[in-house]
């Protein structure tokens, strides 16, 4: 049991690496806004909940945002950082939590994550930015939560299957 426990610890520790440098390159490309566009924080954190379990998923989407910004300024801590972060720990969880309760199915984890972090991301963005006097409503849920984002959702859709599939075959997925 500690042998998993020690593994879990070095797979979230190798997310959060990844999850601090994908958008450090993603800034490099010539595209306005690459984080929002791309979500390069997303794909290690959902990597994460189908190795690890959901309470590693959910840790590791708690952790990045707030380490991210003391690390390198972005994503600024309020609202943004706080939105993210509870966005990315439902992320983690929901890909854990479906991982194991559909038996090592990978999609149906993964869309049913996405769908949840993004009703997540809806509801407190509303509620930060409504703390903050700036209207976030439907309009703003949709641009930005699926429009702006479309692109980083389709890297996720193809991009995740693949790599975790991999990650099973070479038996890296901890059994929870």
């Amino acid at each position: 049991m500690q042998n998993q426990s020690t593994k879990k610890l070095v797979f979230v520790s190798l997310c959060i690496a990844i999850g601090l440098l994908l958008p450090q390159i993603a800034r490099l490309l010539p595209i306005a806004n690459a984080g929002s566009v791309l979500l390069p924080m997303h794909i290690p954190v959902l990597i994460c909940g189908y190795v690890a379990g959901e309470k590693y998923g959910l840790l590791t989407g708690l952790v990045l945002p707030p380490l991210a910004f003391f690390l390198t300024g972005m994503p600024p801590l309020f609202p943004v950082g706080v939105s993210m972060m509870l966005e990315l720990a439902t992320y983690g969880l929901l890909t854990g939590l479906l991982y194991r309760l559909t038996k090592g199915k990978i999609i149906l984890p993964l869309i049913g994550a996405m769908i949840g972090g993004r009703i997540v991301y809806g509801i407190v963005n509303t509620i930060l930015f409504g703390m903050s006097d700036i209207p976030f409503g439907m309009e703003a849920f949709i641009a930005g939560g699926f429009v702006t984002a479309l692109p980083g959702i389709i890297i996720q859709l193809i991009l995740i299957p693949p790599i975790v599939q991999a990650l099973k075959n070479a038996n890296l997925v901890i059994e929870n």
